[in-house]
């Protein structure tokens, strides 16, 4: 096509010059760049380029992404970057915007020294300015350029600058620059995008690089991989400046021209300088020196125990005293065990491995003394727990399991190791560990001083344009109305194609859609989808290096003071071959820690939870009745339902249990045969498992012939179609990546020709191809899952046996699970535990158990922090109870504001005072005054006239107490539960005629139509659903499952997603245990009939008759106020 354009513009077809782009920015340029690497990639190939360069704006974060898809392509990849310079070497200030307003430098990297030179000026530009402000001086570049092709940069660059203010300003900066750089490594860069003044600063830029002997480069300075991209990174800018389109033409670009042009675009765009072309060529060719995928010179961390000989030797004579220990010679696994083990020692020691796992030993000895310390010197249960867990793949080796890296025997269990370590492995293996809370905030930091703050860091994430983040953001820089879009973002699901359908199927939009700008807004939304919207920090992933890591990834400021970030995320540090080590913060962990430590102080011992009984009939029977909330990974509304067909009986099966409510074996089919064969069995024990084929037995035996386990997916293939350890290791690895399902189907001729050499059809080929692709959409492996459903066995355990603790526990490590605090509470309430209000004489900072019964901590109140209610509580240790408001105003600190001790007061905390809570608040009032809000500073004068209005001198008003609505209102607002009430129970009389509550459904038959009413605790539209919703609903008997079919969906998308409460008609199912209501119709609860006074709105004036007088109002304008302020609900998908 482009020949034709040129044809027909210009007569011929221009020969194909030597030009290689230089200056080129993804949507690693955060709000700037519009294409993904991958894209570029591909546009370049199509153009015949040999080589191209990415050059990001202050960072690296896409080359290594970018550097392995060139390499598919068989395309050079340069790594380089644009960086922000500054002409003085004083710290950029705050506010300064890197891309705007600062000066730009293109850097290359040509050697290995060059790459190195690089990470450390960018890290120097992030760490040495504010955060988000990166700024480099230029002083910095010219001492440290050594191996870098420098190029002069873009209209803002700082030669440009100095040219424009004179001549001879122009050339003194220039020849500053060849006193630094070498002349071979030093380019004046123009550029011409037809944008004003292009030409006449190429004019500028030549006369001088000719005049002092500098050669010139042409770039293009791409923004995007084509032409129509323009339009979205036009609103990128438009976001970044936090400007609508029509606002930001002084920083938009003025022409789609920033696009990768063709080479022949760049021979006509360039006729007069064939030179700045040719040296395009001559750079890339001098960059062939620097390849990131193979040159970065990574090192592992050196291990402490070089005097006890070979890394080798040492990790050998470390496993084998472990070995002795946990498999002692009468032990009827040792055989297995040793020879087990000797096998991962030869794979370790092949791949070079053991320092590796050296490593990881002294962490965890690390996070030993670290719990240690955390735990305090006094005597503690939990001293006797691990200080953390594995889990993942790596549970599977018996070298985890014997470094104390694992928990779980893999020799016991029968774990396949092939998943976590073999021959063919292409990268480090992945080894995650899970730390209680306040361990791994610690460690972290430990983790820091033992290896130096040069050699680590903490992984990156990069988030993406969703779907309700492109809608607001981007509808934002349309100038689209607010309410419209804040509406959409909250009712659309599907982003990127889908938007424009989302659009004609939301009520109310369906005429916006024939908008051309709603219309526009659909087609951004698909260009946007999946490009990084900015630099965030991993879950736990740290990354440890020998080598000084700033030479081999740029770092930055993480939001956290005194962390650093690499430029990298999970699958960049492991393309890089990183030790990547995943401190991850689970809460159950800290939970159990908790709990064993409060059972040993209020029953004088604790168990060992490595020891309790695994096959307790009574645990068992509750999981399989589906009482599991609260419990780790089996409470959900999608387990509890599985776990009543499951009925697990053993650890085993609760390995199953957690692993088969997942993507992988929802859309491979596996879950309902799955039941059916265990029932089967039950009945039957002679059942023959049916196979897909019979070679597929051994792999998937365990789990009646179905794939259940991220592990057999490899089981299966090696069995079935021979796959080599290579192809099983490839498979591993595209199953942990984006895109994952593309690449997995890439297998599919592999599959076919490799099942058909033993014997198998390509009909049977296909049906196992399909269950196997299906896990691109995430699986655990079975070392996951045991050392999960071991937790959860623990975790049930405990709640069945000590629930008081139990719960206090769960409540003071939220957020955590499927539910909200106030669903947990209820729970409790249903297993005899109450929920008591804080007390400000009995709280202590955090929830505590007060006989059998739950306190809420004063932490716990909105607005109260935990340095202000420890003080608090310190205060009444030392001095005794609160006495009265006064006292409490007296003795409390003066950063305890006014609206957080009305809050106190609002939530029933000084209930025990003896006062009305209107009239605390009242005297609140008196006290502090309406000023109060930023100092608390009463007079003296003023004091004895208050005092005489209390003690009774002065007639003083009259105080209704709350009725039932009005607590249960400052209840939500002020701990976001409450303890007494179910909002139903308040409006029982008043629900819409022949409403039926949930404790009836066991007297009614399957198939029974009923009309319900309940509060919305949960609300799932899972992808593997084919458009089906789940809404978890309860009224005051217990939880109510309510299923939505697409097409009542879309009539009440509104109502389902947004409404507190619902009304629901539709009929009963019941299967086994297991009842749902399938919707037939669906809406928000509305009044039947006036009632009632007094209701509290806390959001009205605190005039002195709203606290004295009552109100009329109907029974559900409590119910109004709780939507201001509405019991938490949890949406997932």
């Amino acid at each position: 096509m482009l020949s034709v354009y040129f044809r027909v513009m210009y007569g011929s077809a221009p020969s194909q010059p030597d030009y290689v782009e230089l200056h080129c920015h993804s949507g690693y340029s955060f709000l700037d760049g519009a294409s993904h690497p991958e894209e570029l990639v591909l546009a370049a190939r199509e153009s015949g380029y040999e080589a191209l360069a990415l050059t990001d704006h202050n960072g690296l974060y896409g080359s290594m992404e970018f550097a392995h898809m060139a390499r598919a392509e068989g395309l050079q990849a340069i790594t380089g970057a644009e960086v922000s310079v500054r002409l003085d070497s004083d710290k950029v200030p705050e506010g300064i915007d890197p891309l705007n307003d600062a000066f730009h430098m293109t850097l290359l990297a040509e050697t290995p020294v060059g790459y190195a030179n690089l990470c450390r000026l960018i890290s120097e530009a992030h760490l040495e300015s504010p955060r988000l402000y990166p700024n480099l001086p230029i002083d910095s570049l010219l001492e440290r350029n050594e191996g870098l092709i420098v190029l002069t940069g873009c209209k803002r660059s700082p030669l440009l600058h100095h040219l424009e203010d004179s001549a001879a300003s122009g050339e003194a900066f220039a020849r500053k620059l060849q006193a630094s750089v070498a002349p071979d490594r030093l380019f004046v860069e123009l550029q011409d995008n037809e944008a004003q003044g292009d030409r006449r600063r190429n004019r500028l830029l030549c006369r001088l690089a000719d005049r002092l002997g500098i050669p010139v480069v042409a770039t293009g300075n791409v923004h995007y991989h084509r032409p129509a991209r323009h339009r979205l990174q036009d609103v990128l800018v438009s976001i970044r400046n936090r400007a609508t389109l029509d606002n930001a033409h002084n920083v938009r670009r003025p022409n789609a021209l920033y696009h990768l042009p063709s080479p022949g675009e760049m021979e006509m765009r360039f006729e007069g300088r064939p030179d700045a072309l040719r040296n395009t060529r001559l750079i890339a060719e001098r960059c062939q020196s620097f390849d990131l995928t193979k040159d970065m010179g990574y090192e592992f961390p050196d291990f402490d125990g070089s005097e006890r000989g070979t890394a080798d030797a040492v990790l050998s004579e470390v496993c084998r005293a472990a070995l002795d220990e946990k498999y002692p010679l009468r032990s009827k696994l040792r055989e297995d065990a040793l020879s087990r083990l000797e096998r991962e020692l030869r794979l370790v020691e092949h791949h070079n491995l053991s320092g590796f796992f050296l490593v990881y030993r002294d962490i965890m000895n690390l996070a030993r003394e670290v719990g240690a310390r955390v735990r305090g010197s006094a005597p503690r249960a939990s001293s006797n727990l691990p200080p953390g867990r594995g889990r993942g793949s790596s549970v599977s080796s018996i070298i985890c399991y014997l470094i104390g890296l694992s928990h779980i025997d893999p020799v016991e269990n029968n774990l396949f190791i092939g998943r976590f370590l073999n021959e063919a492995m292409g990268s480090v293996p992945d080894i995650d560990l899970d730390f209680p809370r306040n361990i791994r905030e610690e460690l972290i930091l430990e983790v820091y001083e033992r290896y130096g703050h040069e050699h680590t860091g903490l992984v990156c994430t990069f988030p993406t344009y969703r779907v309700r983040s492109t809608v607001r953001e981007v509808g934002k820089a349309l100038d689209l109305p607010q309410g419209d879009l804040e509406k959409l973002a909250k009712l659309a699901e599907r982003g990127g194609a889908g938007l424009r359908d989302e659009l004609k199927r939301i009520p109310d939009f369906k005429e916006k859609a024939e908008s051309p700008l709603w219309q526009m807004l659909a087609d951004l939304a698909q260009d946007i989808s999946g490009l990084p919207r900015h630099i965030s920090q991993h879950v736990g992933g740290m990354i440890i290096s020998s080598r000084p890591l700033v030479e081999l990834v740029p770092l930055e400021q993480a939001a956290m003071e005194g962390r650093v970030l690499c430029q990298w995320d999970k699958d960049g540090c492991d393309d890089a071959g990183f030790i990547k080590i995943d401190f991850l913060a689970l809460g159950m962990l800290s939970l159990v820690e908790e709990a064993v430590d409060s059972i040993a102080l209020r029953h004088g011992d604790a168990p060992d939870l490595s020891r309790i009984d695994f096959d307790d009939e009574d645990v068992y029977d509750r999981i399989c009745a589906g009482d599991t909330v609260g419990m780790f990974q089996v409470e959900s509304r999608a387990q509890i339902q599985m776990l009543r067909r499951v009925r697990p009986r053993t650890l085993p099966d609760l390995a199953v249990q957690v692993a088969i409510v997942r993507p992988g074996p929802i859309v491979g089919g596996a879950v309902n045969p799955y039941v059916r064969r265990r029932e089967l069995l039950r009945e039957n024990p002679d059942f023959q498992i049916p196979y897909e084929h019979p070679l597929m037995e051994e792999a998937l035996g365990e789990t009646l012939g179905v794939i259940i386990f991220q592990d057999q997916v490899l089981k299966v293939c090696q069995a079935l179609a021979g796959f080599s350890d290579g192809q099983a290791e490839g498979l591993r690895r595209s199953m942990s990546r984006k895109r994952s399902r593309e690449a997995m189907q890439s297998y599919w001729e592999a599959f076919r020709e490799g099942a058909a050499k033993n014997g198998v059809d390509e009909t049977t080929a296909q049906t196992v191809f399909q269950q196997v692709i299906a896990f691109s959409e995430f699986g655990f492996p079975k070392s996951h899952a045991a050392a999960f459903g071991l937790l959860a066995y623990q975790s049930a355990w405990l709640c069945h046996y000590y629930p008081t603790e139990f719960y206090v526990a769960l409540f003071n490590n939220q957020p955590m699970g499927f539910y909200s605090l106030d669903a947990l509470a209820r729970d409790a309430r249903r297993h005899g535990l109450q929920t008591l209000l804080p007390h400000l004489n009995r709280s202590d900072v955090a929830c505590t158990s007060e006989g059998e019964d739950l306190r809420l901590g004063l932490g716990f109140i909105r607005g109260w922090g935990t340095d202000i209610a420890e003080e608090v509580v310190a205060e009444r240790s030392r001095r005794g109870p609160f006495r009265s408001l006064p006292d409490f105003l007296r003795r409390t600190p003066a950063t305890l504001k006014r609206p957080a001790i009305e809050n106190l007061i609002w939530g029933g905390g000084m209930d025990c005072l003896g006062l009305s809570r209107r009239s605390l608040l009242w005297q609140t009032g008196l006290w502090l005054g309406p000023e109060s809000d930023e100092k608390r500073t009463v007079d003296r004068g003023d004091h004895d006239q208050i005092q005489l209005i209390l003690d009774g001198h002065f007639d003083s008003p009259r105080f209704n107490g709350l009725a039932d609505t009005d607590k249960m209102v400052a209840e939500y607002r002020m701990l976001r539960l409450s303890t007494e009430h179910h909002p139903l129970s308040l409006m029982k009389e008043h629900l819409p005629p022949g409403t039926v509550s949930s404790d009836c459904f066991h007297r009614l038959p399957s198939g029974a139509t009923v009309q319900l009413a309940g509060l919305v605790t949960a609300r799932q539209r899972p992808g593997t659903a084919k458009g089906y919703v789940f809404v978890l609903m309860e009224d005051e008997h217990g939880p109510i499952n309510v299923i939505v079919k697409p097409d009542l969906y879309e009539k009440c998308r509104m109502d389902v997603r947004m409404e507190p409460f619902l009304w629901v008609r539709g009929r009963l199912q019941k299967d086994g245990l297991t009842m749902n209501v399938i919707a037939a119709d669906i809406g928000p609860l509305k009044a039947s009939r006036q009632v009632s006074r007094g209701e509290l709105n806390p959001s009205l004036p605190p005039t002195l008759e709203y606290w004295a007088g009552p109100r009329q109002a109907t029974p559900f304008r409590y119910l109004t106020a709780l939507r201001q302020t509405p019991p938490g609900i949890k949406s997932f998908g």
